[in-house]
C-alpha cells in the first residue's frame, strides 16, 4: 500500500517540508549573525567612547545616547517630534506612490505624451531635488505643505519611471491576445498591464520608504519647527551631538519598521498572485 493510500505525506510534501525547515534554519542563522555584528559594533563604540579613543563630544557613545533618549521619553518631549515626522513621512510615502503610479498610467495611455515627456522625466530625475526645497518654501510657505512637497519631489519621479518601465516590459503576446479578441486599450490595461505590474508597484513601495524619509528630513532641515529633522538641526546648533546621533537612531529604527511593514505587504500580495 503506497503513501497516498495510507494517508501519509507524499515524497514531494516531505521534500517541501525539508526545504522550508532548511530555509527557516538559514534565516535564524542570518538573524543571529546580524545581531552579533550589531552588538559588536555597539560594544566597540561604547569602549572607544569610555576609553577616550574617540572624541565623545562629536561621536558620543551608546549608553550616553540611551540615557538621553530614555530621559526624553520619560518627560515625553521626544514623542511630539516623532509624531510630526511620522505623519509627514506617511503622507509623502502614500502621495508619492499614488501620484507616481497615476502619472505612469497617463504616460502609458498616450504614446504621444510618453515621447513628449521622456526628456523632461530624465532631467527631473537627474535634478538634485534638495535644491528645490527653497522654492517649495517660497511657493507653499514655511510649513507642512512645503515639507511634503519636498518629499514628493524625490519620490514621484522615481516611482513614475519604475512603474512605467514595468508597464512597458509586460509581454507583448499577452497584449495581442486581448486585442485579437476585440479588447480595447482600457481592457488591455485592466486585464494585462496592471495585473502584470503589481509586483513592480509593490516593490516600489520599499524604495519609497527611504525616499520619503529623505525628503521629509531635508524639508525639516530647511523649515520645520518640530520633528526629528528639527531636532538634528537643533542638536548641531547647540553642539549636542548625542541628541543628533540619538535622533538618527530613532529615524533608522522607525524607517526599518516601515520597511518591514511594506515587505510584509509585498509577501502577502505576491502570495495571492501565485
Amino acid at each position: 500500500m503506497n503513501m497516498l493510500q495510507t494517508g501519509g505525506p507524499s515524497k514531494s510534501d516531505q521534500l517541501y517540508q525539508q526545504f522550508m525547515a532548511a530555509k527557516r534554519k538559514q534565516l535564524v542563522h542570518v538573524r543571529i549573525v546580524q545581531f552579533i555584528i550589531l552588538f559588536v559594533c555597539l560594544g566597540l563604540w561604547e569602549v572607544a567612547g569610555r576609553l577616550k579613543w574617540i572624541d565623545v563630544l562629536l561621536f558620543s557613545y551608546p549608553s550616553k545616547i540611551a540615557v538621553l533618549l530614555w530621559n526624553n521619553s520619560i518627560d515625553g518631549s521626544i514623542f511630539p517630534h516623532i509624531g510630526v515626522t511620522m505623519w509627514e513621512t506617511i503622507a509623502g510615502f502614500i502621495l508619492g506612490t499614488l501620484f507616481g503610479t497615476l502619472l505612469a498610467m497617463v504616460i502609458w495611455w498616450s504614446p504621444f505624451l510618453s515621447k513628449v515627456l521622456d526628456p523632461y522625466l530624465v532631467v527631473l530625475n537627474a535634478l538634485p531635488k534638495v535644491a528645490l526645497g527653497p522654492l517649495f518654501i517660497v511657493g507653499f510657505g514655511p510649513g507642512l505643505v512645503a515639507i511634503i512637497a519636498t518629499s514628493l519631489s524625490i519620490s514621484v519621479i522615481v516611482t513614475t519611471l519604475v512603474v512605467y518601465g514595468a508597464f512597458k516590459e509586460v509581454d507583448a503576446n499577452f497584449v495581442k491576445v486581448i486585442q485579437v479578441f476585440g479588447g480595447d486599450r482600457k481592457q488591455v490595461f485592466r486585464k494585462v498591464i496592471l495585473p502584470s505590474s503589481v509586483p513592480a508597484i509593490v516593490s516600489t513601495l520599499k524604495v519609497n520608504v527611504g525616499l520619503s524619509w529623505v525628503g521629509v528630513i531635508v524639508g525639516e532641515f530647511l523649515v520645520a519647527k518640530a520633528g526629528l529633522g528639527y531636532l538634528i538641526v537643533y542638536g548641531f546648533q547647540v553642539f549636542n551631538f548625542t541628541l543628533v546621533l540619538g535622533t538618527l537612531m530613532i529615524i533608522g529604527l522607525i524607517a526599518t519598521l516601515m520597511y518591514q511593514g511594506v515587505s510584509y505587504i509585498e509577501r502577502k500580495v505576491m502570495k495571492r498572485l501565485q
